[in-house]
Order: structure tokens, then C-alpha cells, then sequence
């Protein structure tokens, strides 16, 4: 059974303006780390992804693959894995919370799991990396005003 990984972080903005970073997968290789490519495959009627293939090096976890998004109201995304080479599930949501004024709490949550044997402890830190970096990256491009 795949455990999950959750950090948060406050981000000096309204959650519209984070969300709105969130939502602009052309421009996750810029901030991500992780992400190399992305590619908006469908999106909804509200014009928001549904599926994004992405080009991911996180270290121990490469891979080529493609994710269903389903957006809850404006403050939350979660994502799950469509296909992939290398992994068996990469699930993971975005929760944003307003916190007053330009004040936003961010939660990303993780699961992954891979095709390979890994130790449990391999992927957690995986995962990890995986949040810091995408939250700390976040932060950093949201209150740039890129």
C-alpha cells in the first residue's frame, strides 16, 4: 500500500494568483526543478488542464508520463497517473488555503510508487524532494510576479 507525503508552506499572495501559477503547465520547466517538459494534452470547458504529459528527473525517479487533473472549486487540484513508464502511481493535490489579506496557505500532498523494487524510505525521500522543491519553486515564482 503507497503511503502519501504532505508539507505546506505560506506564499505572500491570494490564492487566485497562486492558483493561477499552478494552472500554467507550459511554464512549469521554468520553477519545478523536477518537470523538463510539459504538455497540456485536453483540457475542460473551463479551458484547465484534464491531462498533462510531463518529462519528470527527480533524481532517483525519471520518467515520461501523463496525468488526469480534476479541479475542485478555485482553491484545489489533485492529479493521478494516466500512464507511465516508470511509475506505478503518482497521485498528489494542491489545497490552498486563505489566510487574510495576500496571505495564502499552500498543502501539497504526494504518492508515489514505482514498477522497480524501491525501499520505502528511498521513496518517501523522494517524495520529499519532490514537495519541497515544488513548493519552495512555487513560493519563489509566485511572489516574483512572473
Amino acid at each position: 500500500m503507497a503511503e502519501h507525503t504532505s508539507s505546506s508552506i505560506t506564499i505572500e499572495a491570494a490564492p487566485a494568483d497562486v492558483m493561477a501559477v499552478i494552472a500554467d503547465f507550459a511554464r512549469y520547466p521554468e520553477w519545478t526543478g523536477e518537470v523538463k517538459e510539459a504538455e497540456v494534452l485536453a483540457t475542460d470547458g473551463q479551458g484547465r488542464a484534464e491531462q498533462v504529459r510531463l518529462l519528470l528527473d527527480a533524481g532517483a525517479i525519471k520518467d515520461d508520463h501523463t496525468l488526469a487533473y480534476t479541479w475542485t472549486g478555485a482553491d484545489e487540484v489533485s492529479w493521478t497517473l494516466v500512464k507511465s513508464q516508470m511509475l506505478r502511481v503518482l497521485d498528489g493535490s494542491y489545497k490552498l488555503a486563505g489566510l487574510g489579506g495576500s496571505r495564502t496557505e499552500v498543502t501539497y500532498q504526494l504518492t508515489v510508487d514505482v514498477k522497480i523494487p524501491m525501499l520505502g524510505m528511498i521513496k518517501r525521500k523522494a517524495e520529499k524532494v519532490i514537495i519541497d522543491r515544488a513548493l519552495a519553486g512555487l513560493k519563489k515564482r509566485v511572489e516574483s510576479g512572473k
